[in-house]
Parts: C-alpha cells; sequence; structure tokens
C-alpha cells in the first residue's frame, strides 16, 4: 500500500495528540511537549505519500522495559489491515531497542485485548477509570506541595520504586508541568511516603500518578487533589488489583468511566502494587 514506516518529528506527533483529544482520550495540556522531550525517539507512524495515517508510542526506560501506547489510526484508513500491521511494525521495533528479555507493558482497551493477546501479551489486572467533581475538603498535615525550592530525590526514589524502572528525567518534567499540582507526603522518621500530580486537561484534571505507603498517605494525597479544583471533573485510573485503591474509589463515590486491562509482553515486573493507586498514564506507564 506505499507505506513508509518512521519516526514521527513533534509537529507529527502534535497531530497523534490531536487525534487522541478527537476519539475522547483528553490529553493533558502539556502531554505532547513532555512525552516529546523526553522520548523524542518514542514515537513511530506510518506515512503514505508522507501524509501521516496512524502511529503510536513505543517507549524505552533505558533499555529495561518498554510501553506502548497512543495506537491510533486515521478513521478514514481504519478496516484495512492497516493498524494490524502498524501495531507489529510499533511492537518489534521496540523489541529492538530493548535489552533481550525485557518486558513490555501497555493498557489495552476492552476491544483490543484479544487483538493484543494474539500478539503475545497477557493480562496482569485490570485499571478502571473513575471521576468524582472536586470539592473543598481539609488537607492532612503531612501533605507538601511540590515548589520551585522542594528537592525531588527523594520522590523520584519513591518513583523509582513504584515504577520499578528509573525514569527520573521523565519525572523531572512530568512534575513541573506548569498546568500541574504535584503533592507529596512526609513522616518524619520514614520522609516521603507518597506523591500525586494533578494535570489539567481539557475536560478536567487527571491524577497519575498517585503512590503511597498505604491507604491513609492514598487519601490524604487524594483528597489534597481534590480540594484543589472545587467543582471540576477529577479523573483516577486505579489499578484493580490493588484493594485499597477500590476502597478509596468508592469511599469517595467516585462513578465508572471506562477500563483498560495492563498487559504484558514478557515477565510482568516485580513492583508494589499495594502502593499504586492511579497510574501515571495509559500513554506510558
Amino acid at each position: 500500500m506505499g507505506l513508509e514506516f518512521r519516526q514521527l518529528d513533534f509537529d507529527e506527533f502534535q497531530e497523534l495528540v490531536k487525534w487522541a483529544a478527537a476519539e475522547g482520550w483528553d490529553p493533558g495540556l502539556n502531554d505532547a511537549d513532555i512525552f516529546y522531550t523526553s522520548f523524542p525517539d518514542g514515537f513511530y507512524g506510518y506515512f503514505q505519500q508522507g501524509k501521516l495515517i496512524g502511529g503510536g508510542s513505543l517507549v524505552s526506560y533505558q533499555g529495561e522495559f518498554g510501553f506502548m501506547g497512543f495506537f491510533l489510526v486515521h478513521p478514514q484508513y481504519r478496516g484495512n489491515g492497516i493498524g494490524h500491521s502498524l501495531w507489529f511494525k510499533r511492537r518489534d521495533t521496540l523489541l529492538n531497542k530493548l535489552n533481550p528479555g525485557a518486558t513490555i507493558g501497555m493498557d489495552g482497551v476492552l476491544a483490543m485485548q484479544d487483538f493484543y493477546a494474539n500478539g503475545g501479551f497477557v493480562a496482569a489486572f485490570r485499571d478502571e477509570r473513575r471521576m468524582r467533581i472536586g470539592t473543598s475538603l481539609p488537607v492532612h498535615p503531612s501533605i507538601r506541595r511540590v515548589s520551585e525550592r522542594t528537592n525531588l530525590s527523594d520522590i523520584l526514589r519513591f518513583d523509582l520504586e513504584c515504577f520499578g524502572v528509573d525514569r527520573s528525567s521523565f519525572m523531572e518534567r512530568w512534575i513541573d508541568n506548569p498546568s500541574a499540582h504535584t503533592f507529596y507526603a512526609v513522616n518524619e522518621k520514614e520522609g516521603v511516603t507518597g506523591f500525586a500530580v494533578l494535570r489539567k486537561t481539557e475536560n478536567g484534571w487527571k491524577v497519575g500518578p498517585l503512590f503511597a505507603d498505604d491507604f491513609s498517605m492514598a487519601e490524604a494525597l487524594y483528597t489534597a487533589c481534590l480540594n484543589e479544583v472545587p467543582d471540576e471533573k477529577v479523573f483516577l485510573d486505579i489499578p484493580m488489583c490493588n484493594s485499597n485503591a477500590v476502597k478509596l474509589a468508592e469511599k469517595y463515590e467516585t462513578s465508572y468511566v471506562f477500563e483498560c486491562a495492563r498487559m504484558y509482553y514478557g515477565t510482568p515486573p516485580e513492583i508494589p502494587m499495594d502502593k499504586v493507586f492511579g497510574i501515571t498514564t495509559f500513554e506510558l506507564g
């Protein structure tokens, strides 16, 4: 079909993000800048006669772990096998970027999970997107707001523990997002015991990640996020394998939006899922 598979430049990636917005994925206002600056070689697409017709992310975290997301084919080109070809091309390209035996993760919507399974991915747990309206709430005294003077080293160390591989350069940009608020929990004896990033989207706000040592710290961080944006929609993507994340969503009467399945190609990473109350993003993990 005369298709060219190649890396996207920033303008082409911005076009892909606009497609995602049109599909109702509601990306953050600065996601395109942060994603591309952090992973300039992490986005590829199919072109026909120089025109972008489909693409997605294939991000490598230092060769130790890969993640696939942002999988989109323009509506005009669906139903003729282009998406099938593009997905496998992306998977194989990412495998070549990774160390031998490294795992790839992705979050697959229900309609596509059988297809992804045929490509070697196995479902590990369900993610549900939940929503509620922000409201004024008391903020726990252990909660701090990240400022320009905040030393991020302990927060990044906590992120490494919960995500499983180092992504410091990405997280520094994620936290520094001008349309985001970041809160962290501090215990005098233990130091940082959790953190949450609340970022603006066209349709509201998304919390992600929400990592915490236990339910009480996760609740304190979540309520700080709700308190920050009263009367606005706040979305949280919870891993259903964490019973305390489900408990948190139910306590605050969140409503179900949709769900995905976290799927892995290779051995699932050993991470403390009991500390993961909200994933960072369906696009990058």
